[in-house]
């Protein structure tokens, strides 16, 4: 088949077992820690459904052996959110919650950037968030494990440092919705194929980012992540 322009490379992101991972869409849960809704004005309760957005697929940047993120446009309020990320090898609609570990490959460490004055001015006139979340680079993702090596981390430590600070530091047991209820909410709405990639939220603490900012977050039994932002 001929194309009339040239096919765009696919994103993908590296695996501790020297493959590479493609990534198809970028699923992102908001509000799955509480104390991280109460500081941006809202509730996380297991009352509603959980909250998804997207990303694009080429927001994600491979993070493997770090990162310089350039500092985006139109934005003087860049805020940090570390999360896991969950890597699907497998799909599927309607997958039931007892079955949604078995479509999971693997696990990241991952970072949602966020241009907070455009979510906040987007907000305000009930307008999506794409331009707050969506942007180029906005998705930097650390090596990828396998969930044969690894398991599917219930719980540990999920953190932040920027510049040697702590920012951000929770435990993926505090999460509002668990990664199998996550999966199965998603696949009632869209079919979930194989290199879909879902960030299930971030803990409290959120906070800016400037040009120079060194972030290193990791995961308990997940690992780390080092990102500039340049």
């Amino acid at each position: 088949m001929a194309f009339v322009i040239p096919l765009p490379e696919r994103p993908s992101l590296a695996v501790s077992n020297g493959q590479r991972f493609p990534i198809r869409r970028v699923f992102c849960v908001g509000r799955n820690y509480a104390k991280h809704a109460a500081e941006m004005g809202a509730s996380g309760e297991r009352g509603q459904a959980p909250m998804i957005f997207s990303k694009p697929a080429d927001a994600v940047v491979d993070a493997s052996l770090g990162a310089e993120i350039p500092y985006p446009p139109l934005t003087e309020k860049l805020h940090h959110e570390i999360e896991l990320a969950v890597a699907i090898s497998s799909g599927g609609r309607d997958i039931p919650v007892a079955q949604a570990m078995g479509h999971v490959y693997g696990y990241g460490v991952a970072l949602d950037l966020t241009r907070r004055d455009l979510q906040e001015q987007a907000k305000a006139k009930g307008h999506p968030w794409n331009w707050a979340k969506g942007f180029d680079f906005s998705a930097p993702v650390g090596t990828l494990v396998p969930a044969a090596d690894v398991g599917h981390p219930q719980a540990g430590r999920i953190w932040l440092e920027v510049d040697g600070a702590l920012r951000q530091e929770g435990d993926l047991d505090d999460q509002v919705w668990s990664i199998a209820e996550v999966i199965a909410a998603i696949s009632a709405h869209v079919e979930l194929k194989a290199g879909d990639l879902i960030l299930t939220g971030t803990p409290n603490g959120v906070g800016p980012l400037v040009p120079g900012s060194e972030c290193v977050g990791g995961i308990d039994g997940v690992g780390e992540l080092r990102v500039r932002v340049v």
